[in-house]
């Protein structure tokens, strides 16, 4: 089984606009992926754009993805902290996750669905996000659950579980078969293998790629877009494309 992963698109002019957009559904697409995963940060992260997009039009280029399985998505924190109301009622759905589901993208939040491949049956499990809410001093609020979406797995079937912050993987138990994330950018700068700055407090542990770890296996996207600053060195923006192997 194939899974393409578009990850932290931080939309916005004139680094990651609507025409780059396109550009970047028509290469997924011709990936022949059996399943297509978004996970989160649709806005931009930064404050250097000439003109922002609407959340409405990134999600209607989006819409454009097609895959057998279908295209799911997670939100990220960006889409939260993006969203003065969802912020001020500490609660969603955020803009993100309607513009998204209007455009029949299912969005899990704390939710798992049950999937069927030619290969075999997987459960397919969508983490909140980790730092939704801003609370001030460098504090952040989640909305995630993880305890309640593995409970949702009625089965032994494989479970992947696709959440926006990797942060979450050291509390993942070893019946998920993969973790995937975004939110780091592959540490946005990255030199020798090694970036100064990780948004993670494991520090380059969880920056990018596939970490195996614990009889664990975690794959982390470097993503698109940029945050803070409209700088990537190292770090070329990708659709993470994911192949998996049945074993007897």
């Amino acid at each position: 089984m194939k899974i393409a992963i578009v990850s932290d698109l931080h939309m916005g002019e004139p680094y990651v606009g609507l025409a780059r957009l396109r550009g970047l559904v028509r290469r997924t697409n011709a990936l022949g992926a059996d399943i297509i995963v978004i996970l989160g940060d649709l806005t931009a992260g930064h404050r250097f754009v000439t003109q922002t997009v609407a959340v409405e039009r990134t999600a209607e280029e989006l819409g454009v993805l097609s895959a057998p399985l279908g295209v799911f998505a997670v939100l990220g924190n960006h889409d939260w902290w993006d969203d003065p109301a969802a912020q001020k009622r500490r609660k969603g759905p955020v803009l993100g996750q309607r513009a998204l589901e209007a455009n029949n993208i299912s969005v899990l939040e704390n939710q798992a669905i049950k999937l069927e491949h030619e290969a075999g049956a997987f459960w397919l499990a969508g983490l909140g996000d980790q730092l939704a809410f801003r609370l001030g001093n460098g504090r952040f609020q989640g909305v995630d659950d993880l305890p309640a979406t593995l409970a949702q797995i009625l089965d032994d079937s494989p479970v992947i579980l696709l959440a926006h912050e990797p942060d979450i993987f050291p509390e993942v138990p070893q019946a998920v078969a993969l973790t995937l994330s975004g939110h780091t950018h592959g540490g946005q700068v990255r030199l020798f293998g090694w970036s100064p700055i990780v948004p993670s407090r494991y520090g380059n542990r969880y920056a990018y790629g596939h970490i195996h770890e614990n009889h664990r296996d975690l794959v982390v996207s470097g993503g698109v877009g940029c945050s803070i600053a409209p700088v990537r060195f190292g770090v070329t923006p990708e659709i993470t494309l994911v192949h998996l192997e049945a074993r007897a």
